[in-house]
């Protein structure tokens, strides 16, 4: 779904009737378009950006519940309390977010679009069972927890299945990307074979000149909340208006050259797994990034490995003295170094008081990082240093054996023209949603 644009509305009732000071002779030019003189008294009190929040969108009224519960999802999945004057901020971009979600329920309405109650119930099912691994009864009872209801989340549902019906409308059928478009992608897919690609997240937020400043002040917020452990798949499904919203932000696997920004590319180029970035300034306002993960253009990688592990471990007595620990610990230690491969591990094991938890088909990317470089260095029969604590216990693991990963095929014609395909969609939508913004009927309360 294409995401949410922080617009700024400008209300001219505090002004109404007031004699403006003369600008007409204003010199205009592309960095001041408007012809805005730099000082400028602000005649009347009201703050535009202070108001309740609630709204009319084209008949259609946004209640301060709505905006409530709505908030409410993003709150829960951050994870973190915020601050009062974020929590507003928050407010306020969900309300923004509700607009656009409304002109894209409405827009698909216009062209007689229907989305059953049937299926956002089922797709209502469904993210229970990925998301939250519960029942819907229980999804709902969460929801209502938090201060959010099923409601919201199921209205937040409709407006993303009407606006994805209504692309495939009016603009599937009007783009097309050629046989020799896909070939050439696929020529410079081969030519790039063992150079990195990523995994990257997402979160775009448009902005015009003359709400920059805002726009990027929203965004630097996001960043300092995703900094502090927030949820980016809620903060990208909320507030991103690229296309990726949908889908938590995730843009899956891409070459560089993908991004179709030199400035992109270079930041990315020096980010690692886990990194965040942002915001950056971009053609049309900013972009926060999330590096998930990286790997070689149609080469295996070498942590998709499935390893064959035992797991070894010691547990201490609680009330044993650290003389007493110490002493077991480098008896246990100097017992499984002496282990010969993995048929003595259960026995070796049970002579050191030791007990024995095997894994025949683990990814290497599913260990912890730190324990991920040294696996793929070792041998069979070799085991891991230590790691754990006396109240944890301490493990080592032995490798048994090791099933490395074929190397990628990569995508094939269909995917890369579907790929195409979506790209030309979503620019069109991305028009056609400002399209929307500047035709609606918009009274704030």
């Amino acid at each position: 779904m294409s995401g949410h644009r922080i617009s700024k509305f400008i209300s001219l009732a505090a002004v109404a009737g007031l004699a403006l000071s003369p600008i007409a002779g204003l010199a205009q030019n592309a960095a001041n378009p408007l012809g805005i003189p730099d000082n400028i008294n602000l005649l009347g009190s009201a703050n535009p950006n202070v108001r309740k929040a609630t709204a009319v969108v084209n008949g259609f009224v946004i209640t301060g519940t709505d905006v409530d519960q709505r908030t409410a999802l993003l709150v829960a999945a951050n994870q973190q309390e915020l601050s009062p004057e974020d929590l507003e901020r928050v407010k306020m971009q969900v309300l923004r977010n509700l607009i656009d979600e409304t002109l894209q329920i409405q827009a698909a309405e216009t062209q007689e679009i229907e989305i059953d109650q049937a299926e956002i119930d089922q797709t209502y099912v469904r993210i229970a069972a990925q998301n939250f691994e519960q029942r819907p009864a229980a999804m709902d009872e969460y929801l209502r927890s938090i201060g959010s209801s099923p409601s919201s989340l199921k209205r937040q549902i409709h407006g993303e299945l009407a606006w994805q019906r209504l692309q495939r409308r009016l603009f599937a059928p009007f783009v097309n990307v050629s046989t020799e478009e896909v070939n050439d992608l696929i020529k410079r897919l081969e030519a790039s074979r063992g150079t990195d690609e990523y995994r990257l997240g997402e979160i775009y937020m448009s902005a015009t000149p003359e709400s920059a400043a805002e726009v990027e002040g929203n965004a630097q917020k996001i960043v300092e909340q995703l900094r502090q452990g927030g949820s980016f798949v809620a903060y990208a499904r909320q507030f991103s208006e690229a296309s990726t919203a949908a889908v938590g932000g995730d843009l899956g696997w891409i070459a560089l050259g993908q991004l179709k920004n030199s400035t992109l590319e270079t930041v990315v180029r020096e980010m690692t797994p886990g990194q965040l970035v942002g915001p950056i300034a971009i053609p049309g306002g900013f972009w926060i990034g999330l590096l998930i993960d990286k790997r070689q253009v149609l080469m295996a990688d070498p942590r998709d490995a499935l390893l064959s592990l035992k797991q070894i471990q010691i547990d201490f007595a609680p009330d044993s003295s650290q003389d007493a620990r110490n002493q077991q610990l480098e008896t246990f230690l100097s017992g499984v170094e002496q282990l010969r491969g993995c048929g003595e591990a259960e026995s070796g094991a049970a002579a050191l008081g030791a007990t024995v938890v095997a894994n025949d088909q683990i990814a290497v990317r599913a260990l912890p990082e730190q324990l991920q470089s040294i696996l793929l260095q070792m041998q069979v029969g070799q085991i891991t240093p230590p790691f754990g604590s006396f109240e944890e216990g301490v493990r080592v693991l032995m490798l048994c054996g090791r099933d490395d990963p074929q190397a990628a095929s990569g995508p094939n014609f269909d995917q890369l023209m579907g790929q195409l395909e979506e790209e030309r969609i979503q620019k069109r939508a991305q028009r056609y949603l400002r399209d929307l913004r500047n035709d609606a009927y918009i009274e704030y309360n």
